[in-house]
């Protein structure tokens, strides 16, 4: 399971987090499948990213903000202290995709440097019969 987790500003728009999506995928050898879109719980109430959820008919999940706090994301200088002061969207996809989660690139920005996006891929079932 591939999850997406998206930063934004304010003002970004739908545009924006298309974008920022496009450049995380360009650093993957591979379109990824993905499962939902993660962000700040505190972020759920924008209309862009309802509207880029329903454009990608993805469900949308909200991280708690102590639950982002917690994630190995990379130190950003740009990341309010609610976050941990960490990437936000590294941080939302890797708790969203949950234990053992690991990002498949780090995050990339889109060209306005209004939206962020990270891609994290969840740990394979221990049951996975294509998994060694």
């Amino acid at each position: 399971m591939t999850v997406l987790g998206v930063g934004f500003h304010s003002g970004a728009g739908a545009a924006s987090l298309h974008d920022a999506l496009r450049a995380a995928c360009a650093a993957l050898p591979a379109p990824p499948v993905l499962r939902a879109v993660a962000t700040a719980q505190d972020k759920m109430d924008s209309a862009a990213l309802a509207q880029f959820a329903a454009e990608l008919r993805l469900p949308l999940v909200g991280v708690p903000l102590p639950l982002l706090a917690a994630q190995p994301a990379t130190p950003s200088a740009f990341a309010p202290a609610r976050y941990g002061g960490r990437s936000l969207a590294e941080a939302a996809a890797l708790a969203a995709a949950g234990p053992g989660a690991r990002l498949l690139a780090t995050r990339a920005v889109s060209s306005d440097r209004q939206a962020t996006a990270a891609l994290a891929a969840a740990r394979p079932h221990p049951t996975d019969p294509c998994e060694p």
